[in-house]
């Protein structure tokens, strides 16, 4: 099978393979270590990055440089797996459906494969009537051969599903973390919820309790965070793991099969999703994988962002299939906000130094 090379991605399924080059072309820092304002060049231009200095035998400081691609091998980098099918209200479909594409994302060196929102158990209020129909026993059974799968093929899984709490409070709507000996680490809750809960609960909030948690996690020394659909519309969350250091977010959607408007033509997800993802992924730099549901309408196909906010190639529509993405942490992505950004999260809001002056406070003057 092919393996997309380091900083390639790869869209799979058993109708298309595609490779596109994800290399961010920088010039060459002109100071030590300065990565933060490389410029864009013309393409085949290979960038080369300042490793260290040494003392050469006659004892001036000697600079070693290393092409973009040599360094690559030096840093973190995870293989994931942005899998997208359509969700059923049938749980042995969809355990099918999870099963298939983790093989698959295995037959091409996956370390992560990422699910959609409610990906095992179905969307209540949209794939399923409400979660009072779920058979629990079905649902852990099904959960657990996904574990044993995950053991098997030693890939970490992130698996869109339904938490059972103690009645009479409403389940979550989470993302189990199983890890590559199959063993479920973390479990992230969907924080914000959508709808209303008075006077009457619409949409999410007639079925699922929301969460309270960050959840974070290591995969071969990347640092990981989740996040579930209408989460996005809320900056918020991703400043707040950025605090926390995170390289990756895995964010599961489910814009498909219904929707919250009247008009069914109406799609405002298919322009505002891809946007935020990449706004989000540029402010903080960080890589972000998205993945959506292809239940018929699907608003938009899954796709994986870089650090300097490109959104990698995007699946089709209404097509089961893998995009495989080579993320490669600490690589010299364009970061615009990166000189400020410490600065802005602890509320200093303004660059440089601020400056005092009659003319500067009289706002009124010419």
């Amino acid at each position: 099978m092919m393996t997309p090379p380091v900083g390639k991605e790869c869209i799979l399924d058993t109708s298309i393979c595609a490779v596109q080059s994800t290399e961010s072309r920088g010039e060459c820092p002109n100071r030590y270590g300065d990565l933060q304002h490389a410029q864009p060049r013309a393409a085949g231009f290979i960038p080369a990055v300042l490793l260290h200095e040494l003392e050469d035998g006659g004892g001036k400081p000697r600079r070693s440089w290393l092409t973009l691609h040599q360094r690559k091998h030096l840093m973190p980098l995870l293989r994931v797996a942005t899998c997208q099918f359509s969700t059923e209200p049938e749980i042995d479909k969809n355990r099918k459906s999870v099963l298939k594409l983790m093989r698959e994302a295995a037959d091409h060196k996956a370390h992560v494969s990422h699910f959609p929102e409610a990906g095992l158990s179905g969307y209540a209020g949209v794939d399923i009537p409400a979660t009072k129909g779920i058979d629990w026993d079905e649902l852990v059974a099904a959960t657990k051969e996904i574990q044993a799968e995950a053991k098997k093929l030693k890939q970490w899984v992130l698996l869109g599903s339904t938490h059972r709490l103690t009645e009479p409070h409403k389940p979550h709507n989470s993302i189990y973390v199983i890890d590559d000996k199959g063993k479920i680490v973390n479990r992230y809750d969907k924080r914000f919820c959508t709808g209303v809960c008075r006077p009457k609960s619409t949409l999410d909030m007639q079925h699922y309790s929301p969460g309270d948690r960050f959840v974070t996690f290591k995969i071969r020394g990347v640092k990981c965070g989740v996040l579930i659909c209408y989460d996005y519309r809320f900056p918020e969350l991703y400043r707040e793991y950025k605090k926390l250091g995170v390289d990756v977010i895995f964010q599961s959607f489910h814009n498909a099969r219904k929707s919250v408007v009247r008009d069914g033509s109406y799609n405002i997800w298919r322009t505002i999703v891809p946007a935020t993802m990449a706004c989000r992924a540029a402010e903080n730099h960080f890589w972000i994988s998205a993945t959506n549901s292809t239940a018929r309408p699907s608003m938009w196909g899954s796709f994986a962002v870089r650090p300097d906010g490109h959104i990698l190639g995007q699946l089709p529509l209404h097509r089961t299939a893998v995009l495989m993405t080579e993320m490669n942490v600490g690589g010299t992505y364009f970061d615009a906000a990166g000189p400020w950004r410490d600065r802005a999260m602890k509320g200093e809001l303004h660059s440089g130094e601020l400056v005092s002056d009659p003319r500067s406070s009289n706002v009124t003057a010419l």
